[in-house]
């Protein structure tokens, strides 16, 4: 029978009762098999209202002939047996029964989302999840649980935002920055038209992008004093991996292959992100956004070109492999502020 992974969490009443009381109903259940569970582990509350009690947190194993829906419906009764209410996104509850993998089964549909899009990053669920499925793998990623909290517990507290030009990460960095204390890493700023778009046919926009690639490899690299001279997170509003794929929609085949070699010599030298923040949007809001920006239009730019350099991010920031990443997309800035600062609290 498939596999599943469950997280549990509980705040208020009788906090352990209240887990041991889920695990139990779960186990009455025909179609499910527990196995190991965890013990539980107390936490402070990431997100929500303030003030909340702090948490006890676990998870189990269990193997089950229910489909993944069907499981979730299950965990979603349980809850309101035990008198959970939702009355406040992250806050104060009885009982919260998360389901976190499905063997390697990837869903995404607007019930639910598998594996849960928030635990390879949360402390709180790596740490008691590791305790009983360390070999089990995030389909996504690529890595065991017990890699995700290996990372999590040995990577430099470093946030990199990335995405495509025009999609908030300044911003962000700046807000994230006020908010947290942290140390900004910034990058130049964001060209107002492509760099071949000021050159000539001839690609003399090449030098000046392969200059570029430098300093950003020296910002973030492993010997920089960034990293020795504070603990503080740090925060930067670029991701070095992008430069790439902004490289190849700019530049001309015989300037990319100088830029890729450059590129691949700096990014042996560049501190991995502990958490990678992808920002992203439709070539049409980008290219609205730059026509704001730039009135009158936006000069060199095309909405084809903008989807272009935005798949092209996309897809290499969600390749397995390269560690947690925090996709947002379709949320205004405050929101955007809220999913970070909890991301970000969830990894302490």
């Amino acid at each position: 029978m498939p596999q599943g992974l469950i997280g549990l969490g509980s705040n208020v009443g009788r906090r352990r009762h209240a887990l041991e009381e889920a695990v139990d109903r779960l186990g009455r259940q025909r179609e499910v098999v527990l196995g190991r569970r965890s013990g539980w582990y107390p936490t402070r509350p990431v997100g929500g209202p303030a003030g909340q009690p702090s948490f006890y947190n676990g998870a189990v194993l269990l193997e089950t002939s229910l489909a993944p829906q069907a499981l979730y419906a299950l965990l979603r009764r349980i809850e309101d047996d035990l008198g959970r209410r939702r009355a406040a996104r992250w806050g104060p509850r009885t009982i919260d029964l998360d389901l976190l993998l499905f063997d390697r089964l990837v869903l995404q549909t607007p019930e639910l989302v598998i594996p849960h899009p928030r635990m390879a990053w949360r402390r709180f669920v790596l740490e008691p999840a590791a305790q009983i499925a360390a070999e089990m793998v995030h389909p996504q990623i690529g890595w065991s649980i017990g890699q995700l909290l290996t990372h999590l517990n040995t990577a430099v507290n470093y946030v990199a935002i990335g995405g495509p030009p025009t999609a908030g990460k300044t911003l962000l960095a700046e807000a994230l920055v006020q908010a947290t204390g942290a140390t900004l890493v910034a990058d130049a700023p964001e060209p107002r038209r492509p760099p071949a778009a000021a050159g000539d046919s001839a690609g003399i926009a090449g030098p000046a992008a392969l200059e570029s690639i430098r300093p950003r490899g020296r910002r973030l690299a492993v010997d920089a004093p960034l990293w020795a001279a504070s603990s503080r997170l740090v925060v930067s509003d670029f991701w070095f991996d992008e430069s790439l794929d902004l490289a190849r929609a700019w530049l001309p085949p015989e300037r990319f292959e100088a830029f890729q070699r450059d590129w691949e010599r700096e990014r042996l030298q560049v501190v991995p992100p502990k958490l990678l923040v992808l920002l992203d949007a439709p070539g049409e809001e980008l290219y609205r956004r730059l026509a704001e920006r730039d009135r009158g239009g936006p000069p060199g730019w095309t909405v084809e070109q903008l989807q272009r350099i935005r798949g092209s991010i996309v897809d290499r920031a969600l390749r397995p492999g390269l560690g947690p990443v925090l996709r947002l997309t379709g949320l205004s800035q405050q929101e955007m502020l809220v999913e970070v600062l909890a991301a970000v609290q969830s990894m302490s």
